[in-house]
């Protein structure tokens, strides 16, 4: 549903090639680069256009250019905020961006345009960003890849016959190719640290109650699910987090928003912390060498920075809190299916579902109200014996993923709910869901690369609405060990 056919830039005849390299840039310093008037918005948004040209053939990252309303907005006047001038890739899912379309990579959605903003949509164009293309997402975005069936699969720029990652697999493997320094993401289950471990990216998942989802869902996985981006520097994190993330009233979690912007807390010092590291995983499964030895060096790295480090283990049983999860995930689509038809005007055909996604709607509409409510409480339930192994400690420290990225059509959305459900997809989400049942803060770091080339991200979780301590953790980690000199093969 392209808007523009050509992706040329269209400069102003005579104008010199542009001397500056935007992909040497973070989302912060471009905007200051466009307030000292060395660079129009118009000028990053061709770039950006160029970029996307040119690597999207290889990625499949994007899957709609909004480069004619992107270029107006460029030509125009912006709001005077963090991000003035800096063209922005949205996430397809979740956030509704009015007049773009919310097809969530599903068949049955495709033709779905947005009707309004989001409120966090709202406070992204009160930023000055310049919302330039969406990003290619699994089905309802329940995959750790963005494989949907409507469009080709999303590929790492780090080796592209492996997947990015879901479910903002799309988001980042554009930030990570150097398209542009910050994407949205969001995430229910490891969907925006995910990617950000996959491709070598800064991802966030915040405490619960930071978030709004409004007006589209209260609170989707009953507080599972936050949004965020993917990014190439903490700062730029920071900043988002304080441009759009926190709660509008009304909202089901609320937390109020922190004393200080998180972008003061990027270079305070964090103190000495207590941090322990666990690279066991929870369902007893082995854990890839690789992705054990990432976390084992960041361990080794804040101990060189002063902090205490300690070895620990969680107690929670995590094939009990699978099935919960599962069933609760099933019950959430069907309700979310259910509002979708309302809004479509027609229930979904046969062929408009995937197979995964069919048969969890099906659970979850045979489900009785008093089942899901026990599912809900004893997901709660989990998320307070999961929070009570991370309370002695300021900061635990795991591997964000069990393995390293897997190769594009691992993750089969053609098989069974069972098969998918619990072979393929819940053994990989081992390190990150525990947090969105949690609800603690966690953030995946770029720290370490894989003996084949491949990105595989260190976690560091904190304790709830502690998430300025992760901001001051990471900056302090990215000043000792950075990672923007780390660029994947395929890249703008």
């Amino acid at each position: 549903m392209p808007d523009s056919e050509s992706g040329s830039p269209r400069g102003n005849e005579g104008d010199e090639e542009m001397a500056i390299d935007v992909g040497q840039y973070d989302a912060l310093a471009l905007a200051d680069l466009v307030r000292r008037k060395e660079i129009k918005p118009i000028e990053l948004v061709d770039a950006a256009i160029e970029r996307i040209e040119r690597v999207n053939p290889e990625l499949n990252c994007v899957m709609f250019k909004n480069y004619d309303a992107a270029r107006e907005s460029a030509s125009g006047p912006l709001p005077d905020g963090p991000f003035i001038g800096v063209p922005l890739l949205l996430k397809d899912l979740g956030i509704s961006y009015e007049g773009l379309p919310l097809t969530g990579g599903c068949r049955y959605l495709q033709d779905v345009v947005a009707e309004e903003d989001s409120v966090i949509a709202e406070r992204i164009a009160e930023g000055g960003f310049i919302r330039l293309a969406k990003t290619v997402t699994p089905e309802l975005g329940y995959c750790a890849a963005s494989e949907p069936p409507i469009y080709p699969p999303a590929r790492n720029p780090w080796n592209r016959d492996h997947t990015p990652g879901g479910s903002s697999g799309g988001s980042g493997a554009a930030v990570a190719a150097r398209v542009v320094p910050l994407a949205t993401a969001s995430d229910g289950g490891g969907s925006t640290r995910i990617p950000a471990s996959n491709n070598g990216l800064v991802g966030l998942k915040q405490s619960r109650g930071g978030t709004t989802l409004a007006p589209l869902q209260a609170a989707p996985w009953y507080g599972c699910v936050v949004d965020g981006c993917v990014s190439l520097s903490v700062r730029d994190q920071a900043a988002y987090h304080d441009l759009t993330q926190y709660s509008t009233p009304g909202d089901v979690y609320s937390l109020p928003r922190p004393e200080l912007p998180f972008l003061d807390e990027v270079g305070r010092d964090p103190g000495r912390l207590r941090i322990a590291i666990i690279t066991k995983a929870a369902n007893g499964k082995p854990v890839h060498p690789d992705c054990v030895e990432g976390a084992h060096n960041a361990a080794e790295l804040c101990s060189s920075l002063g902090h205490d480090v300690e070895e620990a283990e969680y107690s929670f049983d995590f094939d009990s809190l699978s099935e919960v999860f599962s069933r609760m995930a099933c019950a959430a689509t069907a309700g979310l299916l259910r509002d979708t038809t309302r809004r479509v005007g027609r229930a979904p055909r046969q062929d408009e579902l995937g197979n995964v996604i069919q048969e969890m709607v099906e659970r979850g509409e045979q489900m009785s109200a008093a089942a899901l409510v026990d599912d809900i409480e004893a997901m709660h339930a989990f998320g307070w014996t999961i929070a009570k192994d991370c309370l002695p400690y300021d900061v635990v420290i795991t591997p964000t993923m069990p393995n390293p990225p897997h190769r594009v059509g691992y993750y089969d959305m053609t098989l069974s709910f069972d098969h998918y459900q619990f072979e393929l997809l819940i053994p990989e989400i081992v390190f990150t869901l525990p947090h969105n049942v949690s609800g603690l803060p966690a953030m995946s770091l770029p720290l370490h690369w894989s003996t084949e080339g491949l990105p595989c991200g260190v976690q560091f979780i904190a304790k709830h609405a502690n998430d300025s301590l992760l901001f001051r953790l990471a900056a302090q980690i990215e000043r000792a060990q950075p990672w923007s000199d780390k660029v994947p093969p395929i890249h703008a």
